[in-house]
């Protein structure tokens, strides 16, 4: 769309200034896309710590199977049916947000989408017990600088990554379907083998889903519309570097 848009201007009279009024405002509307996800990025570890630290923190101990030194909380929120709640609220928001959002006001699906994070901060301070806060750390570094490298040049290319998104979608269905399959073998090699095809997946729909939400900028949307592109485009992306980190922190992360 916005590659029509620049055409429309290069054939009128005062192309220059129209060109540099699309790009600016492409380039705000791509930013405040970065920072939405950003955000949320930052609420969801907050989230995720103060609910480690709510639980036990460092009086948790993980060995043998066990878990000690949990407080009432913990124990509901790790082990509890709260789990499964956590697990469908935040499915039923990001379903919720995908089906309404051309009747939510920008206001309320930016609350939705921070509302998405802080539940799924909750889901997520798990990966506490599971890894050693140093190797989260370097993990989250890691996966911040692969992002970022992947998004730029879905961001610059010329080339059309539409095919690239069909096919990473289809690689997407393949882990969910090996992941549940591996649930009951619990195999190490298979959890292994998924996690490294997660990473080229998430990796192929950083590049494409930035690529896609460029080009949904249009000069003519009024600001509503526009509000409404970021807060989707932030979440496609805050989705993808989530799972990006996920993926990652299964190869390189240290277990406690």
């Amino acid at each position: 769309m916005s590659d029509f848009d620049r055409n429309l201007a290069a054939a009128r009279p005062g192309y220059r200034t129209d060109q540099v009024a699309i790009d600016a405002g492409l380039r705000a509307y791509m930013i405040r896309v970065y920072n939405y996800m950003a955000s949320g990025v930052a609420l969801t570890g907050v989230v995720a710590w103060l609910t480690y630290q709510a639980a036990g923190g460092d009086a948790i101990q993980v060995g043998g199977g066990q878990i000690t030194g949990l407080t009432a909380f913990g124990q509901a929120i790790f082990s509890g049916p709260l789990t499964i709640v956590l697990l469908l609220g935040t499915l039923g928001l990001v379903f919720f947000m995908s089906y309404r959002i051309s009747r939510l006001s920008v206001g309320s699906a930016m609350s939705l989408f921070f509302i998405y994070a802080g539940l799924l901060g909750l889901a997520l301070a798990s990966v506490f017990l599971q890894y050693t806060g140093a190797s989260i750390t370097r993990v989250f570094f890691i996966s911040a600088a692969t992002f970022g490298a992947t998004s730029l040049y879905g961001y610059t290319t010329q080339r059309d990554l539409t095919g690239v998104g069909s096919f990473m979608f289809m690689g997407l269905i393949g882990i969910i379907i090996a992941s549940l399959v591996n649930m009951f073998l619990k195999s190490s090699g298979l959890d292994w083998a998924i996690s490294v095809i997660g990473v080229l997946v998430f990796v192929g729909l950083t590049a494409y889903d930035t690529q896609r939400i460029k080009e949904m900028y249009s000069v003519q949307d009024d600001g509503t519309v526009t509000g409404r592109k970021a807060v989707m485009g932030a979440l496609s992306l805050y989705l993808d570097f989530i799972n990006l980190f996920l993926m990652l922190l299964r190869i390189f992360g240290d277990r406690r």
